[in-house]
């Protein structure tokens, strides 16, 4: 986590290479295991069409105010109840039980009132640990949760709202198989809260009879969690449940295809497939047991690229119209762990099908809001629960959608989002006199462009060299910017492209080529820094403590920043699903939807757009290493742009 890094490191950063292919692999894989960091930021207070900097105190009070610490934390109820799913995915002959452990305030009930649930359900109870400090669930001697990972036990009980932790399928304490955000996860935590709303049934030991019953609860729950916590909690919101009021996805995956592959290109960063994921996860008799659940998430089908009916079950985005919860999405822009694809196709279907959202993105890479903006995130996620699971009219609803992060630590927010002033813009790239170094701009594309795809060469690399005459890149630039170009939402590129081998795969990136201090999202850092110190957050517990490590923001000086990506296959031109061979010599148009961004490149910078073969670090190469000549007339760039771009006509 750089632990030796300054809060804002004043040297100049080269263009950096990124690292070693296998410390990036390490990396981001521990990432999607563990979630990390911790930040402590100061607090925004915000009002409607304003812009929030990092100046401000307290937290605002709604209009109906907000609930008060007034239960005791250390006299709550800490109990483990056991649902029966009512499936028997590790076949021993028994139904699974799931252990959801739950901590709630003792008075509520006691005084015959209900209260809603927070619940986050996640495989890394046990095997791995929550938030930068790796917090596992902890039990006393006679089996009671003693400690449950991060803050929000030790914050919202005491505000009148239930905790519960629920162990995924297969880890933890719970029976069964998990199944990487498939049905098992996703059926399976959905009955959760199925009981929560007295529809399912639960027992008060893992093997007993004794029936447990959720009588201290209304049934309204809002799920929450980052990576592949989130990633549940977007799954069973289209399931449609009864009782799933709101949802908060941090950093997480819609489609889980996309975590593996960008169509039919192979991606770097998580475990090989599926099935290895898992086994990180699960522990060496449950991955006997469970070894039929896994195999089918380890075969070649799932390796090859193409679509298939593994990620068809793994596929959120499609079932959006059965959402009715809210959605509060948090992404890292700089995210390469969960890449901004993942909440992009999410948003825009949720929007498409009219359901609640609101918006946060940072700067950072795969890291959660509490490690990088640690009072406001609080505030706002009060407020957020407040509203959407007690009722309250605090505002919230009527504050403004997105919060963006536009420089280290200092946010701007929009009323909606993307805003409606967002109009597609066609940039058009031009041959120019040197290879790879070409124009961009409005006039309409001329010439060809080809280039090699090369080993260890990245999209910094590319960036670093862009006005240089190189054979591992085609780069198109604008001329300075005469105004700040706001590019908000997912672009898409446009290439026809003819290759010498069978097998291609194709980077596109956008760069903002001029100086900039920004987060060093690179892996290891993600963008924060562990301080000494710690600030708490709620009450304590003699087992559970409501304090954390400090962070602070991690900068760097670049000349260049990359700021949205995408790659795919070329044999994906003719179907999107599937892989095919390519003809060597034939052209094949093909488009990449770029990831989903909201980035300003500021006047007098300059835009670039780079097509390139392998993004090392990030993406895998093909079979083959080909030569690619993009046809410039049949080859273009459309930029959802907010307001008037300063774009000269060249």
């Amino acid at each position: 986590m750089h632990p030796n890094i300054s809060t804002t490191s004043s040297h100049e950063h080269p263009p950096r290479r990124p690292f070693a292919l296998s410390a990036l692999v390490a990396t981001a894989t521990a990432a999607l295991l563990v979630g990390c960091s911790s930040s402590a930021s100061p607090t925004v207070t915000r009002a409607v069409g304003t812009t929030s900097t990092t100046a401000g105190a307290s937290a605002s009070t709604g209009p109906s105010g907000e609930s008060k610490p007034v239960y005791s934390y250390k006299k709550a109820v800490r109990e483990t109840v056991w649902v029966d799913t009512g499936r028997d995915e590790d076949r021993d002959g028994k139904s699974d039980r799931l252990a959801v452990d739950i901590v709630r305030p003792a008075e509520p009930a006691a005084e015959g009132r209900k209260i809603p649930v927070i619940m986050e359900a996640s495989p890394y109870y046990s095997c791995c640990g929550r938030g930068n400090e790796n917090q596992k669930k902890t039990y006393d001697p006679q089996g009671h949760p003693a400690r449950f990972p991060l803050f929000y036990d030790n914050y919202f009980v005491p505000r009148g709202y239930a905790f519960v932790a629920v162990d995924l399928p297969g880890t933890g304490r719970s029976d069964g198989c998990t199944d990487a955000g498939g049905p098992i996860d996703i059926q399976s935590t959905k009955t959760v809260i199925d009981w929560l709303n007295g529809r399912a049934h639960a027992y008060t030991t893992h093997s007993g009879t004794a029936p447990a019953r959720a009588t201290w609860t209304n049934g309204n729950t809002g799920m929450i969690g980052k990576s592949w916590d989130g990633s549940i909690a977007n799954g069973v919101a289209t399931t449609g449940v009864q009782g799933l009021k709101t949802i908060v996805p941090i950093s997480s995956i819609s489609s889980w295809y996309d975590a593996y592959f960008s169509q039919g290109a192979g991606l770097v960063g998580n475990a090989p497939t599926p099935g290895a994921l898992i086994r990180m996860v699960e522990s060496d008799a449950v991955g006997k047991r469970c070894a039929a659940v896994n195999k089918p998430l380890n075969a070649t089908t799932v390796k090859s690229g193409d679509w298939s009916p593994i990620w068809a079950e793994r596929d959120y985005v499609t079932h959006a119209k059965k959402v009715k919860a809210s959605v509060f999405v948090v992404h890292g822009q700089q995210d390469l762990t969960v890449r901004t694809k993942e909440f992009g196709q999410w948003w825009d279907a949720l929007a498409d099908n009219g359901v609640e959202r609101k918006i946060w993105l940072s700067q950072t890479g795969h890291v959660d809001p509490f490690d990088y903006r640690r009072g406001a995130w609080v505030d706002t996620l009060h407020h957020w629960f407040d509203h959407e699971l007690l009722g309250y009219d605090n505002g919230i609803d009527r504050a403004p959608m997105a919060d963006i992060e536009r420089t280290p630590d200092h946010w701007t927010t929009d009323t909606v989002w993307p805003p409606k002033s967002t109009t597609p813009v066609s940039l058009l790239p031009v041959q120019g006199s040197q290879a790879g170094v070409g124009t961009l701009g409005t006039k309409p594309g001329s010439g060809t462009e080809t280039f090699t795809d090369a080993t260890g060469e990245s999209e910094i690399d590319w960036a670093a060299h862009i006005d240089q005459a190189t054979g591992e890149k085609a780069g198109f630039v604008t001329e300075p910017l005469t105004k700040p170009l706001r590019v908000s939402g997912a672009p898409t590129v446009t290439v026809t492209a003819t290759s010498t081998t069978a097998t291609a795969n194709l980077s596109a990136v956008l760069v903002d080529l001029g100086p900039a201090t920004i987060r060093d999202y690179n892996p290891g850092g993600l963008g924060i820094t562990t301080v000494s110190g710690t600030s708490c957050w709620g009450e304590n517990s003699a087992q559970d403590s409501a304090c954390y490590k400090k962070t602070a923001t991690d900068t760097m000086h670049v000349t260049s920043t990359v700021f949205s990506r995408d790659w795919a296959a070329l044999g994906t031109a003719t179907d999107a699903h599937r892989v095919q061979p390519l003809t060597p010599g034939k052209p094949y148009p093909l488009t990449l939807t770029l990831a989903s961004v909201d980035h300003v490149v500021p006047a007098g910078h300059r835009l670039a757009l780079i097509v390139a073969g392998t993004d090392w670090g990030i993406a895998d190469r093909a079979a083959d290493r080909p030569t690619i000549t993009l046809d410039l007339a049949h080859t273009s760039l459309r930029l959802p742009v907010v307001g008037q771009p300063g774009l000269p006509s060249t």
